[in-house]
């Protein structure tokens, strides 16, 4: 069994199952391997591979992770049945995810069973997963939802049987951060010894800032998937929960930034769904500038207008030129070109590249601004400074 660092806080990406749970998502057995292989690199402490109970090709898509050896441990998916967890046994992981409908809504509506029918079925699950040797994570199904008291009581039975954590799950993304915090910091006041897990959806858009909250109030696992992916309006992203807890709360997870932007492009496409331009984190153009306040103040010191250095997550910084732009962008662009403005021509051209901006109702590419200023009618620069360069953009 694979053992995971001592870290504060575990990153359990379930991109696999829950990313691959999104409507119309479905990943080939390569696709699956390498973002395997990638998570695996970048530190991903746990990664949950699938559900075997699905049948034989997932069955065998699972063995092809098992058989990569990563470092990461992987977890497999299940309902609180038996059967279930001997197709996991099978597939050759060490940790399962036991999965239980928890509030009184579903056990009445979906289950169609109570509270007792629950708690036998956990008995019976975790005893069995046990016995096998199984690293045993008991998920609750809509436990933001749940009575309190019940959970208390599940998670005490699942620590008296050897479980090793429990997953608190807001199935439906209905919760805030503030409401979050207090039911976990809750249940770690009433049973201590068992690890908690938080398990957020994003459909009132506070997925991560619930997996956060959940992690000040105590949590020590937190599940994610790559852009966010998952059911209906998807997960915690897995790079936003990161670099949330690097610089709002000085938690460092140990994960390798640098590759977010390669991974989340490559998830993109391989999920049918791209990357956003504007996502936070990864979207290719979260480090645009064109504001002329902003633009000066990041040539100043990228400090001034930057959370963090671009590079760490794999991307650049990009000067956008048009209607609200300033002159120390065009000077920074210009000399990019190799070509060098003063402050006078480069205020004269930005006239124009502002007039040229609200009439294409966009900013200007970087050979329309050669074009503007090759076709000017005044000279704003001297021969020599006249050369021709390849188009960038």
């Amino acid at each position: 069994m694979t053992t995971l660092p001592d870290s504060t806080v575990i990153i359990d990406d379930t991109t696999l199952r829950d990313g691959e749970q999104t409507a119309g998502v479905v990943f080939g057995l390569r696709e699956k391997l390498a973002i395997a292989r990638m998570l695996d690199d970048i530190g991903i402490h746990e990664l949950e591979c699938g559900i075997p109970a699905m049948g034989k090709e997932e069955q065998d898509s699972i063995r092809a992770v098992v058989d990569l050896g990563l470092n990461a441990r992987l977890i497999t998916w299940n309902r609180a049945l038996i059967g279930d967890i001997r197709a996991s046994i099978a597939c050759g992981v060490s940790a399962v995810d036991i999965s239980l409908s928890v509030s009184d809504m579903m056990i009445a509506n979906k289950l169609r069973k109570n509270r007792a029918w629950v708690v036998e079925q956990l008995r019976t699950a975790v005893s069995f997963a046990k016995e096998h040797g199984l690293y045993v994570s008991v998920g609750g199904e809509d436990a933001s939802r749940a009575d309190t008291a019940f959970l208390v009581e599940l998670m005490g039975i699942a620590h008296e049987l050897g479980g090793d954590r429990f997953r608190f799950c807001d199935t439906l993304g209905i919760l805030d951060p503030f409401i979050m915090f207090e039911k976990i910091r809750a249940l770690r006041e009433a049973v201590p010894g068992l690890p908690i897990e938080v398990h957020t959806h994003n459909d009132l858009g506070m997925a991560t800032a619930n997996a956060i909250a959940g992690i000040r109030a105590g949590a020590r696992f937190v599940n994610t998937t790559v852009n966010g992916l998952g059911e209906r309006a998807g997960n915690a992203a897995l790079e936003e929960v990161v670099m949330g807890l690097k610089l709002a709360c000085g938690i460092d997870p140990g994960i390798e930034t640098h590759r977010f932007h390669e991974i989340s492009r490559f998830v993109g496409t391989a999920s049918g769904r791209p990357v956003p331009d504007w996502k936070p984190v990864v979207g290719k153009k979260v480090f645009s500038h064109e504001s002329g306040v902003h633009a000066d103040g990041v040539l100043k010191n990228p400090g001034n207008y930057e959370g963090f250095d671009p590079a760490e997550v794999g991307l650049s910084r990009y000067l956008v030129l048009g209607k609200h732009s300033g002159t120390s962008s065009l000077l920074a662009r210009f000399k990019e070109f190799g070509i060098i403005l003063s402050r006078e021509e480069a205020a004269r051209l930005m006239e124009r590249v502002r007039e040229k901006s609200q009439e294409i109702r966009r900013p200007l590419k970087d050979r329309e601004l050669r074009r503007l200023y090759r076709v000017s009618n005044s000279p704003l620069v001297t021969p020599l400074d006249r050369i021709v360069c390849s188009d960038v953009s």
